[in-house]
């Protein structure tokens, strides 16, 4: 499939998302509209990289469909400028939808726990550019990245059995952090917020079902 027929599908899917009522926020449709879907898929995906439908991506692990990537990053809701960490890169599409939101002037910093992913992320972020804007590290996802840490903005992309408390601590006064949290086989992603006196305050939002994360804070590789 040639470059414009890849780009007309990306079109085609963010209108229909548009139509369906999910994708609402100008930032996330202009993010979305820029990041060829079609580089963070294993090649012989590639002709389904618009169909609404999660992907898998090798080593039991998935591409989130883009419905979903466009719930998430609506309701994490980035600005230009933030900092923000991203827990279960994948191939790094999430990661580089995000840095089209927060620009030159903010960044990224994702983390993946099998090596071989991590390769894949940054081989695909680097082939479009996207290394300036992100930092893709090898690690236990559950345990944050304090390096760089407080975060305007953190994304979890794995299911959690609850939220992993060195997360909640990398989270500045008055960020937001979003995460699917339940079992092995359902969730529902939920929405923190962490209030100008430190407190932790959560909604829930949709159902949704995601890969575990898996480590320290998590769920541990006996438990599947």
């Amino acid at each position: 499939m040639k470059i414009q027929d890849f780009k007309e599908k990306r079109k085609k899917l963010v209108e229909q998302l548009i139509k369906e009522g999910i994708l609402k926020s100008e930032k996330v449709i202009k993010a979305m509209l820029a990041v060829p879907r079609e580089e963070f898929v294993p090649t012989n995906y590639r002709d389904y990289a618009y169909s609404d439908t999660p992907l898998p991506i090798g080593y039991g692990q998935t591409i989130s469909a883009p419905h979903m990537v466009a719930i998430m990053t609506q309701v994490l809701n980035p600005d230009p400028g933030n900092r923000v960490l991203e827990i279960g890169t994948g191939s790094g599409y999430q990661a580089a939808v995000l840095a089209e939101i927060v620009g030159d002037s903010g960044h990224v910093w994702t983390i993946e726990r099998i090596k071989e992913l991590v390769e894949f992320a940054k081989n695909n972020l680097s082939r479009l550019s996207y290394l300036k804007r992100v930092t893709v590290i090898h690690g236990d996802g559950s345990l944050g990245y304090p390096a760089a840490a407080p975060y305007d903005r953190i994304m979890v992309t794995a299911a959690a059995p609850e939220i992993p408390d060195p997360l909640l601590k990398q989270l500045r006064i008055g960020g937001r952090l979003v995460a699917p949290v339940g079992n092995r086989y359902f969730q529902r992603l939920i929405i923190v917020t962490k209030e100008t006196d430190g407190k932790i305050k959560q909604e829930y939002s949709i159902p949704c079902v995601f890969v575990p994360l898996v480590g320290r804070y998590g769920f541990k590789f006996d438990e599947f």
